[in-house]
């Protein structure tokens, strides 16, 4: 059932309608006041009694200066000031000749009120003046009637009226335009924060998947590869191979299923809520790259430091990301060495290796060379991107005598959202 239309709801299509057609309008008010003027043009404000109406008829000039002054309001709101000035003259003409006048002045209180309300406050002072000027000195030096009567001072009160009038109307526009201006700037400023937040979350995501998948994969492949050397052999070391592969693989399930549980929307099932991966598991974590055969050494001095959640994320992946590496690429007879350090107001996570001799061709992290320079992959830089997004530093790079070295240096307090380097 349709509700009933109000009062409002019954004017909002002709009002939408007059404002897609303002010459319509226009020559609609013009109509109006000429009607206004011919009827008031009937009335004797000097009757015996006051004023009366249908004692004087207007004469033909009067009634052709109304019809010009009525016709230039077409114009107003392409020319405004020239519209002013035309009926300003023809007010001052009727005002000159007729006794007493008609009053042609109407149309150029309107056509005042247009140039204070499409112009300017100065422009609507330097016109306002000397039309409210020459109209009430006309009136007072030409007219049979005292220069104190009201017919003269209300032509100066009109006039003044239809300036304040139009003057207030261009102001409140020009608010409700500046409050629009800033609600539009608002509105994409958010767009872009959004946008900016879920691009930085995306690529967060990213590194998240490429370590987790780096690390295990490399871990399964190692394991499956021993277990496939000592099948016939040694069938209890392939069972041990293949239960860490089982082991490796399930973890790697568990992380990317935390991971990917942040893009559900609202109303998909809840993502696992184990807590994310830090340095208090970092002996987990190396017990498992022990298991596959790549020797490491830890030394910590950070116990009693509570970090922030970031910053222990990225610690950890460090770790892992760099460790992955090194069984990638240092060589089966490769040793590392990890140590996490409380330095002031940072900790500093240092992962070395003794890789390749001295003068041998040696791969850095993700393929990088012996120069440090990147070769391909993305391990080294998504390292080097969590460090820098937390404000942080990270350097790799090969070590004198062989081997690789990698080291980031993280704030214990990680650097606030939507901070950004001055």
């Amino acid at each position: 059932m349709t509700a009933p239309l109000t009062g409002f709801s019954r004017l909002a299509p002709p009002r939408s309608w007059l404002r897609a057609h303002p010459t319509a309008f226009d020559a609609g008010l013009a109509a109006a006041v000429l009607v206004c003027m011919v009827v008031a043009s009937f009335a004797d404000p000097h009757g015996p009694h006051g004023p009366t109406f249908g004692t004087r008829t207007p004469e033909l000039r009067s009634l052709l200066l109304m019809v010009a002054a009525a016709g230039a309001l077409v114009f107003r709101r392409s020319r405004p000031v020239s519209v002013l000035a035309v009926t300003g003259a023809v007010s001052v003409a009727e005002l000159v000749a007729g006794d007493p006048p008609a009053p042609v002045a109407m149309s150029a209180v309107i056509a005042l009120y247009t140039v204070a309300s499409r112009t300017d406050r100065p422009t609507t002072w330097r016109v306002g003046l000397p039309t409210m000027t020459v109209l009430t000195g006309s009136a007072m030096l030409f007219g049979s009637a005292p220069w104190y009567s009201q017919e003269n001072l209300g032509i100066f009160a009109w006039t003044g009226m239809a300036a304040a009038a139009g003057d207030a109307v261009r102001s409140r526009r020009a608010f409700v335009d500046a409050i629009r201006e800033r609600a539009e700037r608002a509105e994409r400023t958010r767009d872009e924060e959004a946008r900016r937040r879920v691009a930085e979350e995306r690529l967060r995501i990213a590194r998240d998947l490429h370590d987790v998948v780096a690390h295990h994969i490399a871990l399964v492949n190692v394991q499956a590869g021993v277990a496939a050397h000592v099948m016939d052999k040694r069938p209890d070391q392939a069972k041990e191979a293949l239960s860490h592969v089982r082991e490796a693989s399930r973890s790697a399930l568990n992380e990317l299923r935390v991971t990917v549980g942040l893009l559900r929307q609202s109303g998909d099932p809840e993502a696992p809520t184990e807590p994310a991966p830090g340095l208090a598991v970092l002996d987990p974590l190396l017990d498992g790259f022990r298991r596959a055969g790549l020797p490491v050494e830890l030394a910590r001095t950070d116990q009693d430091t509570e970090l922030p959640a970031a910053v222990d994320l990225a610690a950890y992946r460090i770790v892992q990301e760099a460790l992955t590496n090194v069984r990638k690429h240092a060589g089966a007879a490769a040793k590392a060495e990890v140590s996490v350090v409380r330095v002031g107001r940072t900790v500093e996570v240092t992962v070395l290796d003794d890789g390749c001799p001295a003068g041998a061709a040696q791969v850095g992290p993700e393929g990088t060379g012996a120069d440090g320079a990147p070769a391909g992959g993305h391990g080294l830089i998504g390292m080097r991107e969590r460090v820098t997004a937390l404000g942080g530093t990270l350097t790799a790079g090969p070590r004198y005598g062989g081997g690789f070295r990698v080291q980031a240096i993280l704030p214990v307090q990680a650097r606030a959202e939507g901070d950004e380097d001055v």
